[in-house]
């Protein structure tokens, strides 16, 4: 074994605000002083090198001296104060029912995971497999703002989910509830998502492209400048994130790995 010294390049602030996170979740368990491997600093760290760069957890575990076992109990509770930090839809859609000249961008992303294969509903098909990604992994909704900044994130739903189907579970209901009118803009795969939620006109078959209506083509062109944007918000969590560009935990947690993901962006906004 070779030591060396390396600079985790997060905020001082971000540090000791999930640091405070752990600790009320220590008293919250009703954890005794003296009866953890590392202090309350310690585990917020090894947290924020997994998240920042993906360091495996049995290096983690080997830098600071504890068990495999524990660094994952570390790592796991790290994720779920965190993800308890993510703002709800209803927050968000409140907030953007008081700015309607801010549109919402709805999208889809499958975040990768190496497990695997495991028999869908049918029996024949691969529950976690997306045909449309051609890889393993996780389905997750989110909603960002005109400036590309995501604010939500969905549950997590295995990749052979239609993007138009998780958002039916997790955002169409609310929204439709919220009035939000028409500031929640989406591709052609959310074509159907009724009221509340604008996407592309779809150009009749039997219609030339080259003959379709002026205003059909503007509206069009106008949303995709929009939406663009939006697709900015993936890339500012998988950018900072690293450990969201691949997975080898249990897709199953993905939700919860991207809730966290999203929660430290906020903090990091806050303490700067």
């Amino acid at each position: 074994m070779v030591p060396y010294t390396a600079t985790l390049d997060v905020d001082q602030a971000t540090v000791w605000h999930l640091s405070a996170l752990l600790n009320a979740e220590r008293q919250r368990r009703g954890t005794r002083t003296g009866t953890r491997a590392l202090t309350c600093y310690k585990q917020a760290v090894l947290v924020l090198r997994w998240f920042r760069d993906g360091t495996a957890i049995d290096a983690l575990a080997r830098d600071n001296r504890i068990s495999r076992a524990t660094g994952y109990r570390y790592v796991d509770e790290g994720i779920d104060v965190l993800a308890d930090q993510a703002p709800g839809l209803h927050q968000v859609l409140e907030h953007a029912r008081t700015t309607p000249d801010d549109p919402l961008i709805l999208n889809g992303k499958l975040f990768v995971s190496d497990r695997c294969s495991e028999p869908g509903p049918s029996g024949r098909s691969d529950l976690w497999y997306s045909g449309h990604k051609h890889r393993h992994g996780g389905n997750i909704q989110f909603l960002s703002d005109a400036r590309g900044e995501p604010l939500w994130v969905s549950d997590v739903e295995p990749g052979s989910t239609p993007d138009i189907t998780a958002a039916r579970r997790y955002v169409f209901l609310l929204v439709r509830k919220a009035t939000v009118g028409g500031v929640v803009l989406a591709d052609p795969g959310y074509d159907g998502a009724g009221v509340g939620v604008r996407t592309p006109i779809k150009r009749p078959p039997e219609v030339d492209k080259h003959r379709r209506y002026v205003d059909d083509r503007a509206y069009n062109q106008l949303l995709r400048g929009l939406r663009c944007i939006g697709e900015r918000a993936m890339a500012v969590l998988t950018g900072r994130w690293r450990v969201l560009r691949h997975t080898t935990m249990s897709p199953s947690k993905i939700g919860a790995i991207v809730k966290a993901a999203l929660a430290l962006t906020n903090i990091e906004k806050q303490t700067h």
